[in-house]
């Protein structure tokens, strides 16, 4: 699961924060950060490749959003992790609650 891989730096977390406020040319995203042009022109092609963002050129200017289809597959992923843990947490739940009943 590649988009899940390309969260895992906190960079591109915050690139990806960064444009849920809205589309930025790069040249904004790199302002946004003190590392080089190539160091986040790198984390751009991950997020991309991740299917996470898209990019369309105007004129020179290179300008990227977020991809909902790969925010969809994270999202579809978060459901099925809180499914499992639910019924876990359930079941934790209940042992409890039979341990404490066999305690009076």
């Amino acid at each position: 699961m590649e988009s899940i891989a390309a969260l895992a730096d906190p960079t591109r977390r915050a690139i990806l924060e960064m444009l849920g406020e809205g589309d930025r040319p790069a040249g904004a995203i790199v302002a946004r950060f003190a590392i080089s042009a190539p160091a986040i022109s790198q984390h751009l092609k991950v997020l991309k490749t991740a299917g996470l963002v898209r990019v369309r050129v105007e004129g020179q200017r290179r300008i990227y959003s977020l991809d909902p289809s790969g925010l969809e597959e994270i999202e579809a992923w978060t459901r099925r992790v809180r499914r499992h843990w639910a019924t876990r947490l359930d079941a934790l739940e209940q042992a409890l609650a039979n341990d404490r009943e066999d305690d009076l």
